[in-house]
């Protein structure tokens, strides 16, 4: 496993409150983990949003930073609570009221991967759940909240894009809901983590882009969104889904052959979501 829990690409100087992070595009996985898996390479890999972070790693070129962790979500989940614990895969963990996500198997730290998937047989240690928080978890979010407080010290305000992708069969469930089957999904938390001046302005550039946008169905952000996500203080948190099947083989988690033409696509969409951080917005959110 890497030295460092993260990775953390700064520019030469910062020009925005635009931040980027991608906390489930680790792909560092430990030679342990692997071995007490009953799963295959392929199918572990299953749950990351693989190759996320090379469509934001411009970020920087445009005055933005961006911090992405090295583990992946298998291990440690970042868009989650960190008392999120699953008695059902460490032991010595309490029942707690229910929690659909820990129902589910998708705590902090994972019991399975896609489609339900069981990542091993029998529990884990509460010491060894509690050294993955320690090591992977709580480094990642610290560094992340000094981001946070730093943007918002330089600029007096923080735009926060917390970047994931999705399945292409993620939204048969909620098809209902839509004209036409999104290739985005913004979620803010049904406006609690962003001003509305802010994500109009998101989805309009995605838009722009010949992308076919949604809001919060089916995914309205998790943690990361609801603890960074603060508009009253000047703190807006948008998770940005984006559909895999746009840029990657999601059956052999490869690129796809016109992969790096997405990653021009989202090129121009990153220049303009860091331009947001530059004050034009700001006037019309206060």
């Amino acid at each position: 496993m890497s030295r460092e829990p993260y990775t953390l690409l700064q520019p030469e100087k910062r020009r925005t409150a635009t931040i980027f992070a991608s906390p489930h595009s680790g792909r560092d996985y430990p030679a342990s983990f692997r071995r007490s898996s009953v799963l295959d390479e392929t199918t572990l890999r299953s749950s990351e949003d693989a190759f996320v972070d090379r469509l934001y790693d411009c970020a920087p070129e445009f005055g933005a930073p961006l911090l992405a962790a090295n583990f992946p979500r298998a291990y440690v989940d970042l868009n989650r609570a960190p008392d999120e614990l699953d008695p059902a895969l460490i032991k010595g963990v309490a029942r707690r009221r229910h929690n659909p996500r820990i129902a589910s198997g998708l705590g902090v730290i994972p019991r399975v991967v896609a489609q339900a998937r069981e990542i091993r047989q029998g529990k884990i240690s509460l010491v060894e759940a509690r050294r993955r928080l320690r090591n992977c978890y709580h480094p990642y979010h610290d560094r992340l909240k000094r981001l946070v407080e730093e943007t918002e010290q330089a600029f007096g305000q923080v735009i926060l894009f917390d970047c994931h992708s999705m399945p292409h069969e993620a939204l048969v469930s909620t098809s209902y809901a839509y004209d036409s089957r999104p290739e985005i999904v913004l979620g803010d938390r049904y406006g609690a983590a962003c001003a509305a001046p802010i994500i109009d302005e998101v989805e309009r550039i995605f838009r722009a882009a010949g992308l076919r946008v949604s809001r919060n169905l089916p995914f309205a952000g998790a943690y990361v969104t609801q603890q960074y996500g603060w508009p009253s203080l000047g703190r807006h948190a948008i998770q940005i889904e984006i559909d895999r099947s746009l840029y990657m083989d999601e059956t052999r988690v490869e690129p796809r052959a016109d992969f790096e033409e997405f990653r021009t696509l989202m090129r121009g969409i990153v220049s303009d979501l860091v331009r947001l951080g530059e004050g034009r917005v700001r006037l019309a959110a206060e």
